[in-house]
């Protein structure tokens, strides 16, 4: 029986059509490599939490993630990159509350819209704050580093991992509430301003306390105290803030993973099960809480968007307060 003419040719489509490689909306996500952007150079707390959470996540998603460190403006130039990528998931930004909450505070100018440039995914965890000086100062908790500071012939300086950096508003926060003068110094990122101030070349220095515990242990520097709530349970010993004296002195670091703006919400919502599966491993979390962060999984995408925006409102005085501003 001979079939009609149209029905041959929708007959030769379809199997046309079948030899075709099918449609990347109808693919698996992922199904290739994945960018993860750390807008800071290695050996900071940001890639090492940026490190722990991309081997997990490679294993739950079944695709590699490809880390590439891009310090620089106080985590912009890094954010930048992830911003300016096509809005289709496979490039992701280890993002935190320095290189987007204070950056897009202090800075005047921004390569890209902090509003709309990033897809919020979901957080890892935070850390507060610890205080720190070379053993040269004279100073072993927060009064007394008051009081050598008043003291000195010419003004004490502290570090940051960047302009714009939590540890620069920090650092601001703390001249402030000490009601001392202090000269800031920023580097592009925490390794080499750790450096620095283990080499006696920085005073003082304010950071989460990943990068920091070896050093402290070691004696290379001392800790005077966590600004935060409560004592961490990394370093027990270590008082707050509050407990020296200043409960003003409040600085937490935040760690959370995003993905450009306009990413479809389904490949959002997968990234954000992978990166929750991964921190809930209990592997991964312990060495996260060796390093003193406090995991912290968002329960969507989008109760993280509003912790974001929250965080920006907290600390849109403290900045002011603190006159940290960039052109």
């Amino acid at each position: 029986m001979m079939i009609p003419r149209p029905t041959r040719r929708a007959v030769l489509a379809l199997a046309a059509a079948a030899t075709l490689p099918m449609p990347a909306f109808a693919q698996a996500f992922p199904d290739r490599p994945m960018r993860f952007v750390i807008p800071w150079p290695p050996g900071g707390t940001n890639d090492i939490v940026g490190r722990l959470v991309s081997e997990g996540m490679a294993q739950r998603l079944g695709q590699p993630l490809v880390i590439e460190n891009r310090g620089g403006a106080g985590g912009a130039l890094g954010a930048e990159v992830v911003a300016k990528s096509a809005p289709d998931g496979y490039t992701l930004l280890l993002g935190g509350s320095g290189s987007l909450t204070i950056n897009q505070l202090v800075r005047r100018r921004l390569p890209y819209d902090p509003t709309t440039a990033f897809a919020p995914v979901g957080m890892i965890g935070s850390g507060a704050n610890v205080i720190i000086v070379h053993p040269s100062v004279a100073a072993t908790n927060l009064r007394e580093l008051q009081a050598v500071a008043k003291a000195a012939a010419s003004p004490l300086n502290y570090a940051s991992p960047g302009v714009g950096s939590t540890g620069h508003a920090a650092g601001a926060l703390i001249t402030q509430v000490l009601g001392v003068e202090m000269q800031h110094v920023p580097y592009r990122g925490t390794g080499p301003a750790m450096n620095d101030v283990v080499a006696g070349r920085i005073q003082v220095f304010t950071n989460a306390l990943a990068p920091m515990q070896s050093q402290i242990q070691a004696g290379t520097v001392r800790a005077l105290a966590i600004a935060g709530p409560r004592r961490n349970a990394a370093m027990p010993d270590l008082p707050t803030t509050g407990e020296a004296g200043f409960p003003d002195i409040q600085a937490a670091t935040w760690y959370a993973m995003f993905t450009t703006g306009g990413t479809p919400p389904d490949r959002v919502q997968r990234i954000f099960a992978a990166l929750n599966e991964t921190i809930a491993d209990p592997i991964i979390r312990r060495r996260l809480e060796e390093g003193g962060i406090d995991v912290e999984p968002s329960e969507s995408p989008a109760a993280f968007a509003r912790f974001v925006a929250e965080d920006a409102a907290r600390w849109e005085p403290v900045v002011r307060r603190a006159g940290v501003s960039v052109e």
